[in-house]
């Protein structure tokens, strides 16, 4: 018998019905300061998962056995126009957040995390966000686009206000937004130094992660948009992942693949067992 051949991430066929978690891809970069490339992530993630196993044998859990993740495929965004694109990508956040379901954000570039910040903090008065990545993305705009990718973190703190941004891994940035940052949000810079406090701290609380794989050092992931020297290892970030899983996560994404930048198709293997682990992490 013969069947609609649709391709999803590794295991993630479960129905929307009785899945716990959302997978959905964000093929947009039109904001991207440097390189573009990043709106082939998400498809590029998902047609490799095929090359990993479904087994974790870090969290000793199997993606077929022990989660329920529902893969939506990538939406139709519009080139060039992020407010309207923004709004796309909140729409897809209200419907799995009103269906009590987690919203899992693969891109596609980072400007798009305020859109589900700010439909979650509706939601959730009190929510917090952890930010791992190589810039500050505090700018006010970037070349006079409020909407650009090197602004998504100033963006969120609009919405969520002084002491609610924890980030870890920074290592760029204008000298202007690291000294804004020592005023208004929690800022580490260079590795996950502190992320047990900031866990200890924000358990039980509802928790908004966003992941710029450009945290990674280039010579481990090269395949990314605004690569930074300086970065953390592939071993760092993944312990660094299994440690949020002691946290209430209402909501996360994964951003900044550009896999075409790495040829030899490493990058996008780091990212395919980033996406296997924080699954198997979220799974209780």
């Amino acid at each position: 018998m013969l069947n609609k051949n649709v391709e999803t991430f590794i295991a993630c066929d479960k129905s929307y019905e009785e899945a716990e978690i959302v997978l959905w891809g964000a093929p947009f970069d039109s904001t991207t300061s440097f390189r573009p490339g990043a709106r082939f992530g998400s498809a590029a993630i998902r047609h490799e998962s095929f090359g990993i196993e479904t087994y974790s044998p870090y969290l000793d859990k199997d993606l077929d056995e022990d989660t329920k993740v529902f893969d939506a495929g990538d939406l139709e965004l519009v080139f060039g126009d992020s407010p309207q694109v923004l709004a796309q990508v909140a729409e897809m956040t209200k419907t799995i957040v009103a269906d009590g379901k987690i919203p899992f954000m693969i891109g596609g570039e980072h400007s798009l995390s305020s859109a589900p910040v700010t439909v979650l903090a509706e939601k959730y008065p009190d929510l917090h966000l952890i930010h791992f990545d190589a810039h500050t993305d505090l700018r006010e705009d970037y070349l006079g686009n409020i909407w650009s990718h090197a602004s998504v973190i100033k963006r969120c703190w609009e919405k969520l206000g002084d002491g609610r941004i924890h980030s870890f891994g920074i290592r760029s940035g204008e000298k202007a937004e690291f000294y804004w940052a020592n005023e208004h949000i929690d800022l580490h810079k260079f590795n996950f130094d502190g992320l047990d406090e900031v866990i200890e701290q924000l358990k039980g609380k509802p928790v908004y992660f966003t992941l710029d794989l450009d945290v990674l050092d280039p010579s481990i992931f090269p395949g990314t948009g605004t690569p930074e020297a300086g970065g953390v290892s592939f071993e760092a970030l993944r312990t660094a992942l299994e440690k949020l899983s002691a946290l209430h996560i209402v909501g996360l994404d994964m951003m900044e693949l550009a896999p075409h930048y790495d040829h030899s198709g490493a990058s996008t293997a780091v990212a395919v067992k980033m996406v296997r682990e924080i699954l198997l992490g979220l799974s209780k």
